[in-house]
């Protein structure tokens, strides 16, 4: 008789959507609640309520600050800064709403995705990008933490 353990897929998915009219770039993350609780837990030493009532101000902040450090975006060869707009809890992921604005016109787009891949080595985050109705999405593990686009 064998027995099988519960393995854990780990995913997060983000959309990246080109907006020239507004002059900016909208972006999504979707980011399973407890993967990031966990990280930021591991790497502040403290337990983290983010999605639930216990949620602090300081969380909050550090999950910004996370996010800006973990998955970054250059348009042009210039680092972007992202703008926080909000979050909200679908089910058991976390879906976080960037933009980042001022940008006229795209000619490279570097992504740097490195979130939940310092807690989970198996970590896979798909990013999906339209730019000029033309969509593209790549895989980042921890293997591959960077994509350039051209256009």
């Amino acid at each position: 008789m064998s027995s099988f353990g519960v393995h854990k897929f780990y995913m997060a998915i983000y959309q990246i959507n080109y907006a020239p009219e507004k002059k900016m770039l909208q972006i999504t993350s979707r980011i399973f609640i407890d993967d990031i609780n966990k990280t930021l837990e591991k790497k502040h030493n403290k337990k983290f309520f983010l999605g639930t009532d216990k949620e602090s101000a300081e969380s909050l902040y550090l999950l910004k600050k996370y996010l800006s450090e973990n998955f970054t975006l250059k348009v042009n060869g210039q680092s972007k800064g992202m703008n926080f707009l909000s979050k909200e809890m679908d089910g058991d992921v976390l879906v976080c709403y960037l933009n980042i604005k001022d940008v006229s016109k795209i000619k490279t787009l570097e992504i740097y995705n490195s979130v939940l891949l310092d807690c989970f080595a198996e970590q896979q985050n798909i990013v999906h990008v339209t730019v000029f109705d033309t969509k593209k999405s790549f895989l980042f593990t921890e293997s591959s933490t960077k994509q350039v686009l051209k256009y």
